[in-house]
């Protein structure tokens, strides 16, 4: 089957109708316009990811003739002035299709050319250019950075077309290159992967932060990439606040004007939680989309979901009791409750989605809200959450999405009575199926293990403990994954700007952003360790202060 129009615009109407992704880039934040060569990369990767999941579209070559181009201002990257006989969105096209093959002079494109008239037509050709006019228009044309655009995006066609099993003419290299990155081997040491994670942070801030933007009027003097760069100042140290930091920042920045303490929070505040949550998603979504390029990446399997709270709230309350709510351990303290998603087992640990916890909402919403974003971003299979999610109606929900789980349960009196047995016969392991009651003479099936705890303290049936899951014993095992959500958890406090502000919104904002400093330091890491040793290790090569010292580079005060 071949492109259609109404191919065309089926790609479009499910691009248009994906909630997480803007496009065109341009048009998502202030940080793009209709010239930034990273908002083309981004658009070209959002279309083609769409674009060969289609059952019409076989074919890289109709993929480029389809490329939506015709907002892009490509005067600013043209070194040629005045009236001349090609267009460079033409040229854009074919310099792609010669990348897609991998030719290395532009004869081969000639040939390619002349025995394809209707191609040459839908690439906007009236007549073909000979051999000189297409490497003058690519040697002395074509700025450098649009060049390495043209890879970029012929990559990403490849890698996307690949990826739906689609033919391609080559075989896409997996392994990234980043803008002003010479091609030389070098010995692994401290130094050299420093040198590969500062172009790869560099590359990743540039797709990922301009998904987040503040409600702002025209004509204003302080740039919105300095709250951004504030933001992540604040991450830079543990428990600064914004006051001291925008002072401290103030001096150590290279930016003529930087916003004050005040001034920043106002900003955050007029955010709203929704707000914040599809910016955040939209990064995420384009972190993925960067590591989804290589091999090493595993876009599917295990999600690991989870709450964590602040620090104690010592304050006074009033006014904030369902925002300000009690603590996981149950105890008189009150704290501010975050609920997360996260990939875990072999995939990159990537925060996928955050949301506050609020008064009176159930376990059961705040799983369905969670696993909806995680599986419009990555394929899940199985579902991986602590004891304060083992309802049965969370489990439930579970089965009916098609998804397996494995979550602990807490030892009612039935449960210990079994525990008290298994003591007595010196068993390690049993299993037993167990109906849980839904109402309404309704149950939800599924299988019990109770499993030995190694080197226990207690001499009682304590030395237990149960779980329950719907995908045999044998997947019991995928369970100590979760435990990255917990170390994950104390690296993204560590990222946390100091408040003590009762704003809700701005509390998120910042846990939030931790998330997204945390996620980055984590697909850096694999970046890094893809571009430098072609394997992934769940060990980090690069380290959360390297990161920081990174991200204090980005922010013009390294």
């Amino acid at each position: 089957m071949s492109l259609t129009l109404a191919s065309r615009r089926d790609v479009f109407r499910q691009i248009a109708q994906r909630s997480y992704v803007t496009w065109p880039a341009y048009d998502s934040t202030p940080l793009y316009d209709r010239t930034s060569l990273a908002g083309l990369e981004s658009d070209v990767r959002i279309v083609a990811e769409t674009w060969f999941d289609h059952e019409s579209h076989d074919s890289v070559k109709e993929s480029v003739c389809a490329l939506p181009l015709a907002y892009f201002r490509f005067n600013a990257h043209d070194r040629y002035e005045g009236s001349t006989r090609y267009q460079m969105d033409t040229l854009f096209r074919v310099f792609v299709l010669k990348e897609l093959h991998g030719w290395e002079h532009e004869t081969a494109l000639v040939d390619h050319l002349r025995n394809r008239p209707e191609l040459c037509e839908r690439i906007g050709f009236e007549t073909i250019p000979d051999q000189s006019t297409l490497w003058r228009s690519w040697n002395e044309r074509f700025t450098t950075d649009l060049q390495e655009t043209v890879e970029t995006a012929a990559r990403t066609i490849l890698i996307k077309a690949q990826n739906a099993g689609v033919e391609v003419p080559r075989e896409p290299t997996r392994k990234l290159r980043y803008h002003g990155e010479e091609s030389s081997e070098s010995e692994l040491d401290d130094q050299t992967t420093l040198e590969q994670a500062e172009k790869i942070t560099d590359h990743v801030n540039r797709i990922v932060f301009p998904a987040f933007s503040l409600n702002r009027g025209e004509s204003c003097e302080i740039h919105e990439n300095a709250y951004w760069d504030l933001q992540t100042y604040l991450g830079l140290r543990e428990r600064l606040a914004a006051n001291e930091g925008a002072r401290s920042f103030t001096y150590e920045s290279t930016r003529n004007r930087t916003p004050l303490g005040h001034a920043h929070r106002e900003q955050i505040r007029d955010l709203s939680v929704s707000e914040i949550r599809e910016m955040y998603r939209q990064a995420v979504n384009r972190l993925l989309s960067e590591v989804a390029e290589t091999e090493q990446f595993f876009r599917a399997g295990i999600v690991a979901i989870d709450i964590t709270e602040a620090d104690p709230f010592t304050g006074d309350r009033t006014g904030h009791e369902d925002e300000i709510i009690g603590t996981k351990e149950k105890t008189d303290e009150y704290a501010h409750q975050w609920a997360t998603v996260q990939l875990v087992g072999n995939a990159v640990p990537i925060v996928l989605d955050a949301r506050p916890v609020r008064k009176g909402e159930s376990r059961l919403e705040i799983v369905e809200d969670l696993l909806d974003s995680a599986e419009e971003m990555v394929h899940v299979d199985n579902v991986l959450m602590d004891r304060e999610f083992d309802s049965q109606h969370v489990l439930e929900m579970l089965s009916q999405r098609g998804l397996s789980y494995v979550v602990p349960k807490r030892m009612q009196t039935s449960e210990k009575a079994q525990a008290k047995r298994l003591l007595q016969q010196d068993r390690d392991r049993y299993e037993t199926d167990r109906g849980l009651h839904l109402g309404r003479n309704k149950w939800h099936e599924t299988t019990l293990i109770y499993r030995r705890k190694e080197d226990s303290e207690h001499d009682d049936h304590r030395q237990y403990s149960v779980f329950m899951t719907n995908c045999g014993s044998g997947h019991l095992t995928e369970y100590g994954y979760r435990w990255e959500i917990e170390s994950g958890y104390r690296s993204i406090k560590r990222f946390m700007a100091a408040t003590t502000s009762k704003n809700f919104g701005l509390r998120f904002f910042y846990f939030a952003f931790a998330c997204l400093l945390y996620s980055i330091w984590r697909a850096v890491d694999l970046l890094v360790q893809v571009a430098l040793t072609g394997e992934y290790e769940h060990s980090p090569m690069v380290t959360a202060d390297n990161t920081l010292t990174l991200l204090k580079k980005e922010t013009g005060i390294g």
